[in-house]
C-alpha cells in the first residue's frame, strides 16, 4: 500500500486536485480530503457532488455524500473534517479511537459534530495539527495499485504546494550507529517506487533489530515527492507507536523549503547538526526546527 499527500493552501486548488484524480481513474475509495472548516467541507462537497457525480451524492452534494464525512478532534485545533466514500479506512492512517460521525450529515447545520477529547486522539492525527492550524488542507491517496499511485503522485505534486524539478540521482543509503542511535544517511530523491520503498525497509529492519534511536541525515537528499512525503509521515508515526524516536538532521534547502511551505517544519523534530542530535535523543523530545 502506497501512501502519497499532497498539501494545499486553497480550496480551489484542492478541488482541482480531486477532481483530475478523478478524471485519471483513481478510485474514490482511495481519496481523502482534509479541512479544518466544516464550511469549506461543505462547498467541496457540494461542488465535487454537482461536477463529479457519485463522488459526493450523484449531483445531489453533501446530503446523499453522508455516509463520506468523518469528524476527528484534533488538540489545539479542534474539530477536523475528512472527506470520502473512502474515509474511515483511509483514517487507519491516523490510527484508531478518532471521534467520528459517520453516518451523519454534515449538511445539516443544526447538528454539527462535536470533537472527541483530546486524550481520544491518536498520536498520528496530532501529527497533521500544524499544517491544518495554518490553514493549509490536505489530500490523501493510499493505492495498492502502482499505476494508481503513480498517477496519484502526480497530480498530488503538479497541483500542491511542493519542490518543483527533480534530482537524477537515485536514493542511496548507508547507516552507522553512534551509541544507541541508528543513523541512516541518506542521498539523492525520496520518491514513488524507489526511495519510499527503500526507507520504509530500512526503518522496518531498524526497529526489528530493537533500533528505537534513529536519525535520518537528509542533507544530500535533492527532492520528495508526495509519496516520500507520506513516508516520512508513516516512518516518523510507526517509530513513535513502538515507542521510539525519530528526528531528521539538517535537510537540504530543497527539503527544507518544502517541509516550512506543508508546515511540516513544524511537526518533525529537526535537527541542525550530527552532535547535536545525537545528544538530543537523550533528553526529553521536543520538536526543533533547524535555522
Amino acid at each position: 500500500m502506497e501512501t502519497a499527500i499532497g498539501v494545499f493552501s486553497s480550496r480551489e486548488r484542492a478541488e482541482e486536485a480531486v477532481r483530475e484524480l478523478l478524471d485519471r481513474k483513481v478510485p474514490q475509495e482511495a481519496i481523502v480530503f482534509l479541512t479544518r472548516s466544516e464550511t469549506e467541507a461543505k462547498t467541496v462537497g457540494k461542488e465535487l457532488g454537482a461536477t463529479l457525480g457519485g463522488f459526493m451524492g450523484a449531483g445531489t452534494g453533501m446530503s446523499a455524500g453522508v455516509l463520506a464525512a468523518t469528524m476527528l478532534a484534533v488538540p489545539g485545533i479542534g474539530q477536523v473534517f475528512a472527506l470520502g466514500f473512502g474515509a474511515a479506512a483511509l483514517l487507519g492512517l491516523f490510527g484508531a479511537g478518532v471521534g467520528s460521525t459517520l453516518g451523519k450529515s454534515m449538511a445539516d447545520d443544526t447538528r454539527a459534530p462535536q470533537p472527541t477529547p483530546d486524550e481520544k486522539c491518536s498520536e498520528d492525527a496530532v501529527f497533521f495539527r500544524e499544517v491544518l492550524k495554518e490553514g493549509r488542507s490536505l489530500i490523501v491517496v493510499r493505492a495498492e495499485s502502482p499505476e494508481t499511485a503513480k498517477v496519484a503522485c502526480g497530480i498530488l505534486d503538479s497541483v500542491g504546494l511542493g519542490i518543483q524539478g527533480r534530482t537524477p540521482v537515485k536514493m542511496q543509503t548507508a547507516t552507522r550507529q553512534t551509541g544507541d542511535v541508528a543513523i541512516v544517511d541518506i542521498s539523492g530523491r525520496i520518491t514513488l517506487g524507489e526511495g519510499n520503498v527503500m526507507l520504509r525497509e530500512i526503518v522496518r529492519e531498524l526497529v526489528a533489530k530493537g533500533n528505537n534511536k534513529i536519525l535520518l541525515n537528509l542533507h544530500d537528499v535533492g527532492y520528495v515527492d508526495s509519496s516520500g512525503v507520506g513516508e516520512l509521515v508513516k516512518t516518523y508515526t510507526t517509530v513513535r507507536n513502538q515507542g521510539g524516536q525519530l528526528k531528521l538532521l539538517n535537510p537540504s534547502k530543497r527539503v527544507s523549503d518544502l517541509l516550512q511551505m506543508t508546515r511540516l517544519a513544524s511537526v518533525f523534530d529537526i535537527q541542525a547538526d550530527e552532535a547535536s542530535a545525537v545528544q538530543s535523543f537523550t533528553r526529553p523530545e521536543s520538536v526543533t526546527t533547524a535555522a
